[in-house]
């Protein structure tokens, strides 16, 4: 029985149009081109993944980011909210003009995977239909459709420390503790709801409110938990393509990602210690940590912004070396599916959108390079 189905084919778009509805009710495959059909889904999930990245990115552009319009990557923008703003410059001055750049970077992945799978008269990714879900309402968004919720995340930070071990990498099945168990419970929001959530206070050293400078906390750490995703899925794919072009495309996109996740790494671990912070849609009181008391403590240390050796292929043979981790191609896709899903990127989408998000990972999944086996 194929595992395709009508749901699949609502977010792939034919090289020349819409495929028709007769032909995918009837399970046919979406069209490689000139391409291996492992390396069309590969690039047919990472484009879905880059929209979904252009789709964050842009909420997070609109609130925090620098408001320079540079059509056609980022449009709308209408002044920012500058009590967020405030907020995240806390964590570094120039977190604006980062957010800014970081997501015109994600437009031209998403632009340039889309343009290359036509060229191969493959066809391509849009998930325009499923931009249903609910803006912030504060100052500064815009009132559309969103694909991504920022509003309810529970945002794993065991990126943190993963990175810091020297005995451990998850490609052997180790796992690794939450640095801010707070952000790591719960349900956060990483942008200001409204404008209530998002207000000046002259009286406070951050210049914010507490409530406010909490959520710019849990983005600067959302932002590093978003690329550090990207870091390791470039290269876990790349272990699977055929074509030494598409190599080339996996092997240069990538390490963008990973620029984008290490100046992340840096700016969270700027985060201003909260003490007694009131959510209120939970109703619950909320501290951050104080950063700066893991000092000496390798695993939290906020300065060690890069990966520290740790055991790579066989933890016996080889001695530790520096790396991305991870890298295991083995359910790649289908893992940062898993990731996303977990951070609540996507509550309230509908069981379509999953339905086809699920698909194409399982087809970039099943992608074998000619003469390997995983």
């Amino acid at each position: 029985m194929a595992r395709r189905s009508f749901l699949k084919g609502m977010g792939v778009v034919g090289a020349a149009g819409a495929l028709a509805p007769a032909a995918l009710l009837a399970g046919q495959e979406e069209k490689s081109g000139s391409l291996s059909r492992g390396d069309a889904a590969i690039l047919r999930f990472l484009a879905a993944a880059e929209i979904l990245e252009t789709d964050l990115w842009s909420q997070y552009a609109e609130l925090g980011g620098d408001q320079t319009n540079e059509p056609p990557q980022i449009t709308g923008l209408t002044g920012g909210n500058p009590a967020y703003i405030k907020a995240l410059m806390n964590l570094d001055g120039d977190m604006p003009q980062y957010i800014h750049d970081n997501t015109e970077d994600e437009f031209s992945h998403a632009a340039f995977i889309n343009a290359f799978l036509k060229s191969k008269g493959a066809d391509t990714v849009n998930l325009d239909q499923f931009r249903t879900l609910p803006s912030s309402k504060a100052t500064g968004a815009q009132q559309i459709g969103r694909l991504t919720n920022l509003m309810e995340l529970t945002v794993d930070t065991s990126w943190w420390t993963r990175y810091r071990s020297r005995t451990q990498n998850p490609d052997f099945g180790d796992s690794f503790p939450n640095a801010i168990g707070v952000i790591g419970t719960g349900k956060h929001t990483a942008i200001p709801r409204n404008d209530s959530e998002a207000q000046l206070d002259a009286s406070s050293p951050n210049g914010v409110t507490d409530l406010t400078q909490f959520i710019a906390n849990t983005a600067g750490f959302h932002f590093a938990f978003i690329e550090q995703g990207g870091t390791s899925l470039y290269p876990s794919l790349a272990q699977r393509v055929s074509s030494p072009e598409v190599l080339r495309i996996l092997l240069s996109i990538g390490p963008t990602e990973t620029a984008h996740f290490q100046t992340w790494h840096d700016k969270a671990g700027n985060s201003p210690p909260l003490t007694g912070v009131l959510d209120p849609v939970s109703g619950k009181t909320v501290d951050f940590p104080d950063l700066s008391k893991f000092k000496g403590n390798e695993d939290l240390q906020t300065n060690l912004i890069m990966p520290e050796p740790t055991v790579f292929l066989n933890k016996t043979k080889f001695p530790v070396c520096s790396i991305i981790r991870p890298t295991e191609t083995k359910g790649a896709a289908m893992g940062a599916v898993k990731a996303l899903s977990a951070d609540g990127l996507f509550i309230g989408q509908s069981k379509e959108f999953f339905a086809l998000i699920v698909d194409l990972a399982e087809d970039a999944d099943d992608a074998r390079r000619e003469g390997f086996e995983a």
